[in-house]
Parts: structure tokens; sequence; C-alpha cells
């Protein structure tokens, strides 16, 4: 009996995506895990994989860049079932180099016509040939990718300078064309030349940045944003940091980097401060018994949020494991859905940029999210000197409807004593 493929579960407030290609077509032999096709949702691109090893067959309707809801069936695996043998390619003795290249000809027909709806789409936006863009696609399709490459190296060619006009004979005499200038006004003005500066690139918006956007806007429409500010003193860390990174490294396989100091600190302060970590849902307040730490990473098809699940049960090697895995799945496109889901706070750090103060928005639907800003050498009053110290400015925004002033502002000082003081994370005081 055939086991049927759907869709996924595809995270928070996800359902749908686009099918962005296939991995595997009718007839293919798959095993357990084994990547079928590949999803382009509104937070990242995601692999189906196969749920049991055996003969998969895709469902009818359901092309590259066909728009898919979650529980969808987008095929099936028999377990029992024999893959496709694959026919043999004959060639005749006495076939030469012009039909070979009729054959070619035709096959580019073949893919040019046999376009996927986002595809087509952009192919008729651009007025492109779809014959003459080089496809990467499997089975020889053109993808967007293809098509937004093609379009960015056309922008980019330079032009072919026109040829000069040869100039029209001139049967006035010089004196009667210098007559006719003396006696223009002058005041007259030449009207300029239509001048064209640079070129205009149109790429269509990623799921992804789309996402974002229409993220970022509902925040800003529903919740009533304040952000509070305060700044940390950097010292004790960099000095345990400089202290114990070569030997952390050594032990655990990763670097010790500041994140897993503000993971550790925010996660103590949220125990202490529930609503800080909590949600508004409808006309009640959610709170909750753990802490889902959000990472902010950038990538170029946009910003997205993975999740570590637990954060407050790990330790510092941990954190900083699970930042680096997640990280770079994200830049791969490899997130796996559970991870773009259920979190209760974020982390953004705009320091990585250089930025020395800013005011981040919530990521719906939680409460608040912290800002971390590049360190900055500066002069400091401490026990009445003036001392030069490594100061970081932090934010917290925070969602006024469910936090007062009171429970962000000693929220974020009671992060800056733990940063400050960084033995109070280890004795948990």
């Amino acid at each position: 009996m055939s086991t049927p493929v759907n869709v996924p579960n595809l995270g928070d407030s996800v359902s749908q995506a686009t099918l962005l290609r296939w991995h595997k077509q009718d007839g293919d032999a798959v095993t357990l895990d084994e990547p079928l096709c590949e999803l382009e949702t509104d937070k990242a691109n995601v692999d189906v994989p196969a749920t049991v090893a055996g003969v998969f067959k895709r469902a009818s309707g359901v092309a590259e860049g066909t728009v898919v809801q979650v529980g969808q069936p987008i095929g099936d695996i028999d377990p029992a079932g024999k893959a496709a043998a694959t026919k043999p390619v004959e060639v005749a003795k006495t076939e030469t180099a012009k039909p070979v290249e009729a054959k070619k000809e035709a096959a580019r027909e073949t893919v040019a016509e046999d376009l996927s709806p986002a595809v087509r789409r952009m192919v008729e936006e651009h007025k492109l040939d779809a014959k003459k863009i080089p496809a990467t696609g499997p089975g020889g399709r053109i993808t967007k990718e293809d098509v937004i490459k093609y379009v960015d190296t056309s922008a980019n060619a330079p032009a072919t300078p026109p040829t000069a006009a040869a100039p029209a004979p001139t049967s006035a005499p010089a004196s009667a064309s210098t007559a006719a200038q003396t006696s223009a006004p002058a005041s007259a003005s030449v009207a300029p030349a239509s001048v064209t500066v640079g070129a205009v690139t149109r790429t269509p918006m990623s799921k992804l940045r789309k996402r974002v956007a229409e993220n970022l806007l509902r925040a800003q429409e529903s919740a009533a944003i304040l952000t509070t500010f305060n700044e940390v003193d950097l010292t004790k860390v960099m000095q345990l940091r400089s202290q114990h990174k070569e030997r952390f490294e050594k032990l655990h396989g990763v670097g010790l980097g500041f994140m897993s100091f503000f993971g550790k600190a925010v996660c103590t302060a949220l125990k202490e401060f529930p609503r800080v970590n909590g949600q508004i849902d409808g006309d009640d307040i959610l709170t909750f018994d753990h802490v889902n730490l959000g990472i902010a990473v950038s990538t170029d098809r946009g910003l997205a949020v993975p999740v570590l699940r637990g954060a407050d049960k790990m330790s510092f090697a941990r954190i900083e494991s699970e930042i680096k895995r997640l990280a770079q799945a994200v830049r791969d496109g490899k997130l796996g859905l559970n991870e773009l889901s259920g979190g209760t706070f974020t982390v953004t750090n705009g320091g990585v940029f250089g930025s020395l103060l800013s005011t981040p928005i919530l990521n719906p639907p939680q409460s608040a999210i912290l800002g971390m800003h590049t360190i900055q050498k500066r002069a400091v009053v401490v026990d009445d000197q003036i001392v030069i110290r490594p100061m970081m400015y932090v934010a917290l925004s925070y969602d006024h409807r469910l936090i007062d002033g009171r429970e962000s502002v000693t929220f974020l000082v009671r992060v800056k004593e733990l940063l400050e003081e960084p033995s109070r994370l280890l004795l948990e005081v």
C-alpha cells in the first residue's frame, strides 16, 4: 500500500508554500529521509523528506512553481514498487553533427515551453526569450534563479556604442551661420538632451522578504511598541572570554562568543520577569515556564529568526553550538520546520554591522526583543574616576499593552547586572 506524501506543517502562521523544485521524478527509488522536493515558504526554504523507502510518484498537477497548501498531497511512495528502468540512448552510427544540433535545439524549445507558472510570469514580465535563458533546474528546466541571473547579466552588459552619423553638408557660408547665432536672443536656452543614468533592475521579492515586511508592518500596527535603553560595561565578560576561549574551544569544539553570555543573561532575567517572555492571545495573556530564544540572522534573502528551544536549560557551549548550527542552516536554506516556530523572546545583534544604537521591532506574537549593538571604548566614571571601558548600548523594545515601564526597565537593568558581573550567571544570583 502506497504512503502519501503531504505538505508538512510549515510553522507558525504559515499555511502555504511554493514548490520550488523537484529532487525526485516519477519512478525514482528513494530512501528514508531522502529529500523529495524543495518548498519556498514565507520564512525559509525547506526540503520535504521521504517518510519511507520505496518508489516515488508525483501527484498530477503539482509542477515546479505551484502554490501548495499545508496538508496537500504532492505524491506517494510505494514501498513494494520497482524503480523505472533507465532507457538506453541509441545512437545511429551514421548520425552526423547536424542532426545532433537539431535535436539540441528541439530540446531547448521544449524546455522553453515547459515553464512553471512562476517562471512564466517572470519571463513575460521582463519580455524575455525563454530559449536564450541558461537552465540549471532538474531535467533542464528554467528556475526563478535562472531568470533573475539572466536579467541581472543582461542589465549589466555594456551597451553597444552608437555609430557616429556623418556630419550634414553645410551649404550656407560661415558668415551666415555666425550671423544667425548672433541674432539669437541671449536669454534663449538650448533644450537638454534626454539622458539615462545607470540601469534599473527589477527582481521579484522573495517570499521571505515579503513575509518579513508583513510581520514588521503588523507589529507596528497591532502593538503599542516602546523602547528603553541602557548601557553595559563588558570589561569582565571580555576578560573572562579572553582567559578561557582557547580552552573552551578545544574542549567543546566551538568558539566562545558574546551571544552565549547574552543568551544566559536574558534567560535568567526572563525567569524573574515572566511577562517579558509572555504573549497576548486575544483577551488572554500567555506565560511560559521555558524560554524559546529566537536569534535574528540576516541573509541575502531577508531576515530569519531560528529558535533555540529550551534555551534556559542550555549550557554556554550548547548555546554557542546551536547558534552556529542554526545560522549556517538559515544561510544554506536547510532550516528544519520546527526550528522556525515557537519563539518566546528574540535577541538581535546589529552590532555585527557596526550599529551603535537602534530601536528593534517586535517579532510577533512575541512581546519583547533585545537589541545588541557594537562594542565601543568610551570614557565612563567608575568610583569617581574617569576610565576607558568597552561599552555597549542595549535596547529593549516591548509591547506596552502587556509590559509596564517598571518591568521593562528593571528587566534591562537585571540583564546589565548579570553581564557586568558574569559570575552571577554561574552562581544564579
